[in-house]
């Protein structure tokens, strides 16, 4: 994952941009600025991969901030956005990799980081790995072409979304019936598990990824590899070792694969325990990287960990009373009482409930 900075001026277009790119799988945004000298002064702390630059911004043009950054981070690549075309000649007079046309979509953010792909491949050995299979915020099987796999049926994919779930593990052929087709009779249930296994077989072999569903005394079993699924990174991730000592750079990886619950939009009985399993361990990741964050005192880093965090939770206690503890240690306590009322207007809109008595005393308290 590329760690990524935005600086675009327009407030509109800047969340229109963290959007389109916090969508990709290839980059995760530490960082998004309306103020190019605000940015300057935060990229050492940073250390992006790559800026994604307005060119045309008051006091500072995206052009000269380009040569600022290079004189301070010789690994910073940029990329230019920018409604004129004639800009382009300029942008690789200062060595941006690419230039993007406004409005950004999400096609020329996947250009990009195709190029941003090739170039670190060259460059270094080791590269985050890249699933083709992915849970987090849906559920999506990439081809090699980059079209997306479709399954024949409702039943076979929501028949290989439990295999991925429950990956290595062997199943009775009688009891993926009962969760599958607990109300249609034997004689019809049996026939359909065996036509779906078929036609998933079918389909894996389309990903050529080397996954396939074996047939064992017992019943089935899903044969893969430890890089084809983003659930695979979760489940090799150590949780039960203490926070502290968890690696910074791999939980940065597994915040960055996490993009929305488990299979979210799929009604999946089965999968409510497991999704909420997976909230846990997102949510614990946010805890402890916010902490370290805030102990360096990389504020922008931490608010960033939290706004997407919220992107996904708004909702979320913990997370929103993080925000504005974390708004009291730099001292902005109008952010404060603003983010608490939109947080309790959506508490009331949604939920019908108030924020918890302790996080009003504590909000209150931050105030006075």
């Amino acid at each position: 994952m590329f760690r990524t900075v935005i600086v675009e001026d327009e407030k509109p277009i800047l969340e229109l941009m963290k959007v389109v790119v916090g969508r990709n799988p290839h980059y995760t945004i530490v960082g998004a600025y309306t103020s190019p000298l605000e940015a300057l002064r935060h990229i050492p702390e940073l250390q992006p991969d790559v800026v994604f630059l307005d060119v045309e911004m008051p006091k500072m043009s995206g052009l000269e901030l380009a040569e600022q950054i290079s004189r301070i981070s010789d690994r910073t690549i940029v990329v230019f956005t920018t409604a004129y075309k004639h800009y382009a000649l300029e942008a690789f007079q200062v060595e941006a990799i690419d230039y993007i046309l406004k409005p950004v979509t999400p096609l020329a953010i996947e250009r990009v980081a195709s190029r941003l792909l090739k170039q670190h491949r060259s460059s270094t050995s080791w590269m985050p790995q890249e699933f083709r299979i992915r849970c987090f915020g849906g559920f999506e099987m990439i081809q090699p072409d980059n079209s997306r796999l479709r399954l024949r049926t409702r039943k076979t994919e929501e028949l290989f979304a439990y295999f991925l779930c429950h990956a290595s593990k062997e199943f009775d052929k009688w009891h993926l019936v009962e969760l599958l087709w607990p109300d249609t009779p034997e004689e019809r249930a049996l026939p359909s598990l065996h036509t779906s296994i078929y036609s998933l077989k079918k389909g894996l072999k389309a990903l050529e990824l080397g996954v396939d569903i074996r047939k064992t005394s017992e019943g089935y079993r899903l044969e893969m590899g430890d890089q084809v699924c983003d659930l695979i990174a979760y489940h090799r991730f150590d949780f039960a070792a203490r926070e502290e000592g968890w690696d910074t750079r791999q939980a940065e990886y597994l915040c960055s694969l996490y993009k929305g619950p488990l299979l979210e939009g799929k009604p999946y009985l089965w999968k409510s325990g497991l999704e909420i399993a997976y909230e846990k361990q997102y949510t614990a990741l946010v805890r402890e990287l916010t902490r370290r964050d805030r102990l360096a005192q990389a504020w922008d880093r931490a608010e960033h960990r939290l706004d997407t965090c919220l992107s996904i939770y708004p909702l979320s206690e913990e997370m929103n009373l993080g925000l504005i503890e974390l708004y009291a240690q730099r001292g902005t306590p109008g952010r404060i009482g603003r983010h608490f009322a939109a947080f309790e207007a959506a508490c009331l809109r949604e939920l019908g409930v108030p924020p918890s008595r302790e996080m009003r005393e504590r909000v209150a308290a931050y105030i006075q």
